[in-house]
C-alpha cells in the first residue's frame, strides 16, 4: 500500500492512461479526485472504484478552464482533509500543420496540455506546502523531443511542458518533486486519432507497434506502474526528471 494515506487529484481520469493510474493508485491506497470531461464515464468509473473500497470523488469538468482547476483542490481539501499529489493527465492532440490547424485548436490544445498544469499546480502547491511536501507528475509525450507530421500544436505544447516542469522542480525543491512521464505509442484512443493525420492510420498504428523494441503498443497499465513509482516515496531523491516509457520506438 505504497499510497497508505495519500491524497491525489488525476485529470484525464476517466479512460485511457488516466483511468489505469486512477485504479492503481486506489489499489495502493490513496484517495482520489477524479478529473475528465466525461461526465458518465466519471461516474462509472467512481462507482466501479468505490464498490472496490476505495475512496475516489469524481469531479466533472474541463481543465482548460482556471475555476475547474481551482475547485479540484477545494474538493481535496474539503473531502479528504489534504493534497499530496497531483497528476496532470489530461491532454488534446490538436491536429494540424502551423498553417493548417485553427488558432482555437492551437489554443485549446496549448489550454490543455500546458496552461492546464499552470493552473493545478498553482492552486495545488499551496496546499502541499502546508504537509510540508508534495509531488507533481505530469504526462507529456515523446513528442516532446520528436516531431511527427502534422502535430504542430500537440509536439510545441508537451515540450514546453517538460520547460516548466524542471523550472518548477527548481522553485519548489526540496519541498515539492515534480517530474514528468514521456509515453511514446500507447493502446489508447488518442493514438487512433494521431494516426488519422496519415493516409491508412491502421497501417500506421501496426507500424508504429513493430517499430518499438518490444514489438508492442503500450499498455496504460505500463505507464500507471511509472506514475505510480514516480509518486511514490521510493522515488524520493527523483525530481526534475522527465522519464521516457516508449518501448524503446526513439532508440530505433
Amino acid at each position: 500500500m505504497r499510497l497508505q494515506g495519500k491524497t491525489a487529484i488525476i485529470t484525464g481520469a476517466t479512460s485511457g492512461m488516466g483511468k489505469a493510474m486512477a485504479e492503481r493508485f486506489v489499489s495502493e491506497g490513496a484517495s482520489v479526485i477524479l478529473s475528465g470531461r466525461d461526465e458518465l464515464r466519471g461516474k462509472e468509473l467512481e462507482k466501479d472504484l468505490m464498490q472496490k473500497g476505495g475512496k475516489v470523488i469524481f469531479v466533472a469538468g474541463d481543465v482548460s478552464e482556471i475555476a475547474v482547476n481551482e475547485k479540484l483542490v477545494q474538493e481535496a481539501v474539503h473531502h479528504f482533509g489534504k493534497l499530496d499529489i497531483i497528476v496532470t493527465n489530461a491532454g488534446k492532440l490538436g491536429l494540424g500543420s502551423v498553417t493548417d490547424i485553427s488558432i482555437e485548436d492551437w489554443n485549446e490544445t496549448f489550454n490543455t496540455n500546458l496552461n492546464s498544469v499552470f493552473y493545478l499546480s498553482r492552486y495545488a502547491i499551496p496546499e502541499m506546502q502546508k504537509n510540508g511536501k508534495g509531488v507533481i507528475l505530469a504526462t507529456s509525450s515523446i513528442a516532446a523531443v520528436k516531431s511527427f507530421p502534422n502535430h504542430a500544436a500537440y509536439c510545441g505544447s508537451k515540450a514546453a511542458l517538460v520547460a516548466l516542469v524542471k523550472e518548477m522542480a527548481l522553485d519548489y525543491s526540496p519541498t515539492i518533486r515534480v517530474n514528468t512521464i514521456c509515453p511514446g505509442p500507447v493502446d489508447t484512443p488518442m493514438i487512433w486519432d494521431s494516426a488519422k493525420a496519415f493516409d491508412d492510420p491502421d497501417t500506421i498504428v501496426q507500424q508504429t507497434a513493430n517499430n518499438t523494441l518490444m514489438k508492442r503498443l503500450g499498455k496504460p497499465e505500463d505507464i500507471a506502474s511509472l506514475a505510480l513509482f514516480l509518486v511514490s516515496d521510493e522515488a524520493s531523491w527523483i525530481t526534475g526528471a522527465a522519464y521516457t516509457i516508449d518501448g524503446g520506438i526513439l532508440v530505433g
